[in-house]
């Protein structure tokens, strides 16, 4: 994904932290894992754990010890223990009719990777993805945290439509707004020149039942809902009065945030993006 060991460092650790956030807890203690060749210079393991120790701290907790493994790649992250309110414990699941749906920060960090991969990725855009993917959670999770929250996830692997089907469970379905979505500008582009990757057509695959695009949505915008995320944002499920609130208080921190659609009663289609 980077090449720059303490950025994967920092990157590898605010995904950890990411779960504990969006369950609406705060963490405490975290344990390094790594897997390291023994015959790879040990100052790159320095810097990767480094970076992770510094994005512990920012968050807050404590990095207290971990383990470690030969192994013939270079793999790293941490377990996260937190605290939380157990009356105020997010769900993956549970969104209501009457909510808006507010995502905090920009999705296409998969489709700028992969483009990066093959030499096609701007500086900027990989600059404004190594942002994003470093940024904590824990930011947009204090001020989610002052509101009713009916769901909450962060966007991760399954991808933006991947993670809402999830929330929306069988009980609402949701319309979403194309033209609010937060992303960043260059992954359409590079979506368009076909830039995507094997993970994002394993989500397409399997949401089709559950998703329709209307015409009008530009073919960048369809990659950019199905582009895995790597420390991706929160999604966040509320009702629709504390949601103006919400985002006025979100971009206010400089997270370039938006309401991205609403929940609706069950309809023949879960999601439909407009």
């Amino acid at each position: 994904m980077v090449d720059d060991p303490y950025i994967f460092g920092q990157i590898a650790a605010a995904n950890a932290l990411s779960d504990v956030y969006a369950m609406g807890a705060v963490p405490k203690t975290a344990l390094n894992i790594v897997c390291f060749p023994e015959k790879m210079d040990i100052d790159i393991l320095n810097q990767v754990l480094q970076g992770g120790s510094e994005k512990v701290v920012e968050a807050g907790a404590v990095l207290a010890g971990g383990h470690s493994i030969d192994d013939v790649d270079v793999k790293y992250g941490l377990s996260v223990t937190g605290i939380i309110d157990p009356k105020k414990i997010y769900t993956n699941v549970g969104c209501r009719p009457g909510d808006v749906l507010i995502l905090t920060k920009p999705l296409g960090v998969g489709i700028v990777c992969s483009a990066n991969r093959v030499g096609e990725a701007s500086a900027s855009a990989m600059e404004a993805a190594i942002r994003s993917m470093t940024t904590l959670n824990k930011y947009a999770a204090q001020v989610v945290r002052s509101f009713p929250v009916n769901s909450c996830t962060d966007v991760t692997g399954f991808g933006f439509l991947g993670h809402l089907h999830e929330m929306l469970g069988d009980s609402a379905s949701a319309v979403i707004y194309s033209d609010q979505i937060p992303h960043i500008p260059e992954a359409l582009h590079y979506a368009e020149e076909f830039l995507i990757t094997g993970a994002a057509q394993r989500n397409r695959n399997f949401l089709e039942h559950y998703v329709q695009i209307e015409p009008q949505v530009p073919f960048g915008i369809e990659e950019v809902l199905f582009d895995p995320q790597t420390s991706g944002g929160l999604l966040v499920s509320l009702p629709g009065e504390a949601g103006r609130e919400v985002l006025t208080e979100l971009e206010k921190l400089g997270l370039p945030c938006g309401i991205v659609g609403e929940v609706v009663a069950r309809s023949e289609k879960e999601i439909v993006v407009r």
